[in-house]
């Protein structure tokens, strides 16, 4: 198996466990400080990944360009959509902003077929449709009209869409560990900056220890995810490895099984094994289509 398919499916794994854990450090922390924090440790423990991989020659290569491709990773990545995505999600209800934020795969692959010329055969196609399919029966919703909390939503998800055309561009040139510290630390200043115009600096000083410790675990699930994301989506095309990150639904769905007893309703049921069946035609169509392409 390609090494690329092997980094998004750890992604993908990462991904689910990050949203079940997630939920534990906002239920105990202003979602504003809780992202901004968590942000913060992972561009320190980027740094200390660039310093042990001795990468630090490779920054002061950098040129202007990449500089401004690294700028952009954190403006449209990192920064703006998260406060886009929080802000809409206290206007709109969970369900409908989560099944929004899930369709970034559909958008990515227009961008990719647009701005990178990718091409996605039929069956990928038809892999993508029947995944929005399982979205629609997992969250139990179809897609309703747009209120300003799920335009918001709908702003914050194009964004990260086109995140990933950038990230695609940027890793011809710029390693992966690079990259994702532009995307966390460029991020971190818009973060940081909306903080001070929103007077929350104050509220660091009042932080608990639980809330502490969330925010070092789930920082802990960001380092790994945009790590391994950044590295995968260096080998594979951008819309096969978006969809493929579908697959950590049914991840988070396993954990509240196991953990919490949470038994899901036959729709979901019935969603997450759409979801599992249109990955594996996904994996499966492109995977073949790999190995004829080393064969030539």
């Amino acid at each position: 198996m390609n090494k690329g398919y092997k980094l998004i499916l750890a992604t993908a794994l990462i991904s689910g466990l990050s949203v079940y854990f997630n939920k534990f450090g906002v239920s105990v922390s202003n979602p504003y400080i809780f992202t901004g924090l968590k942000n913060a440790l992972v561009v320190l423990f980027i740094v200390l990944a660039i310093a042990g991989t001795k990468k630090f020659a490779e920054v002061k290569k950098l040129r202007r360009q990449q500089w401004l491709g690294l700028l952009l990773l954190g403006l449209v990545g990192g920064g703006v959509p998260f406060l886009l995505f929080f802000k809409g999600l206290s206007l709109t209800s969970a369900a409908q902003g989560a099944f929004i934020h899930k369709t970034m795969f559909v958008w990515v692959a227009i961008l990719a077929l647009v701005f990178l010329k990718e091409k996605i055969n039929r069956w990928t196609y038809f892999g993508l449709a029947s995944l929005v399919v399982g979205l629609v029966l997992m969250f139990k919703i179809a897609p309703q009209g747009l209120h300003l909390g799920d335009g918001l939503i709908l702003l914050a998800t194009l964004l990260w869409a086109g995140e990933q055309i950038i990230a695609k561009k940027v890793l011809r040139s710029v390693s992966p560990l690079l990259a994702s510290w532009g995307r966390m630390f460029f991020g971190l200043i818009i973060i940081f900056g909306f903080w001070t115009m929103t007077n929350q600096l104050p509220a660091l000083a009042h932080l608990t220890w639980p809330q502490i410790q969330w925010t070092i675990v789930t920082s802990l699930f960001l380092f790994g995810y945009v790590v391994t994301w950044y590295s995968g989506l260096r080998y594979i095309p951008v819309a096969v490895a978006t969809s493929i990150l579908a697959l950590g639904f049914p991840i988070t769905v396993f954990c509240q099984l196991v953990i919490d007893r949470q038994i899901p309703s036959w729709p979901q049921t019935a969603g997450n094994f759409v979801v599992l069946a249109s990955l594996a035609l996904i994996f499966l169509v492109n995977r073949q289509k790999q190995i004829k392409s080393a064969r030539v």
